[in-house]
C-alpha cells in the first residue's frame, strides 16, 4: 500500500524540529542552506547527520570539499531561515557572518559546528551527510523550531 505525499507530509508537519542553516565554502565564497531535517548521532565520536536535496547545489559542494558547518538557529532568527530557504546564490548578502574552521558561521546562532564528511547515504529524494564534529560552540538561546508551517520555539511544561 503507499502512502499519499498528503498524509505523509500532514504526518511530518505535527512534528516540531528544530531549524539550522547547512554552510559550505566553495571557491572562497560561503553559501547556504535552511534545513529542518538534521539531528546528533553520537557522542563518540561526536557526529551529526543531516539531509539534503538530491538536486540541492550545496549538496554538490559538500560532496567537492568534504566539510559542512551547521548553524543552529535562535528563535529570534526566523529571518534567516527564510533568507536561506530561497534559491539563488546572494544569500548572504546583508547576513553578518565569520569564517571559522575554514567555513561559515553566521552570527549569534544558538549552535555552531564544524564538520567533515564521514558518508553519504542515499535516502529518496535526500541525501543524508554525516558529519564527523571537528568544532563546536554554543550561547544558550532559546531555539527556533518548525511546526505545522509556522515557526516557534520550546516552552517548558509546568
Amino acid at each position: 500500500m503507499k502512502v499519499s505525499a498528503d498524509d505523509f507530509r500532514a504526518v511530518m508537519g505535527a512534528v516540531a524540529t528544530p531549524v539550522a542553516v547547512v554552510t559550505a565554502m566553495d571557491l572562497g565564497r560561503p553559501h547556504g542552506t535552511t534545513v529542518s531535517a538534521f539531528t546528533s548521532l553520537s557522542l563518540d565520536p561526536p557526529m551529526v547527520l543531516v539531509a539534503l536535496d538530491r538536486d540541492s547545489d550545496l549538496l554538490s559542494m559538500i560532496t567537492r570539499t568534504r566539510r559542512f558547518g551547521l548553524n543552529v538557529l535562535t528563535a529570534e532568527q526566523s529571518g534567516l531561515a527564510l533568507t536561506f530557504a530561497r534559491k539563488g546564490d546572494e544569500k548572504f548578502a546583508g547576513v553578518a557572518w565569520s569564517q571559522q574552521h575554514g567555513l561559515p558561521r553566521l552570527d549569534a546562532v544558538s549552535g555552531w559546528l564544524a564538520c567533515d564528511v564521514d558518508q553519504l547515504i542515499p535516502g529518496g529524494d535526500h541525501i543524508v551527510a554525516i558529519g564527523r564534529v571537528t568544532a563546536a560552540d554554543h550561547d544558550p538561546q532559546a531555539p527556533l523550531t518548525y511546526h505545522r508551517r509556522t515557526f516557534g520555539t520550546h516552552a517548558v511544561l509546568h
